[in-house]
């Protein structure tokens, strides 16, 4: 990851919430768990930060369901985690 790229709040939590495999409602979720509903994500927020952050390669497909709903799950990758270093010391994350 470019350390000069500035993050946004949404993609900085978005990339907490993948450090482990996660699905779309997931992620909505425990973004707001993390930051007791003060950054809640609407889905457009959502879905334009993981475009932006699969194009970049920090984060990539896990795996994705075949049947009516597609649900798919992303998690991050080596060049991604460079934003996640160190959170939990700022950050109230169990």
């Amino acid at each position: 990851m470019d350390n000069n790229t500035p993050l946004t709040e949404a993609i900085y939590y978005i990339l907490l919430a993948v450090r482990k495999p996660n699905y779309g409602y997931g992620i909505i979720q425990d973004v707001s768990d993390m930051t007791k509903e003060r950054v809640v994500l609407g889905p457009g927020t959502l879905y334009g930060a993981i475009n932006s952050m699969l194009s970049k390669k920090w984060i990539c497909l896990y795996s994705e369901e075949k049947d009516s709903r597609k649900k798919k799950e992303y998690v991050i990758t080596e060049a991604g985690f460079g934003a996640d270093l160190g959170a939990e010391k700022f950050l109230d994350i169990k």
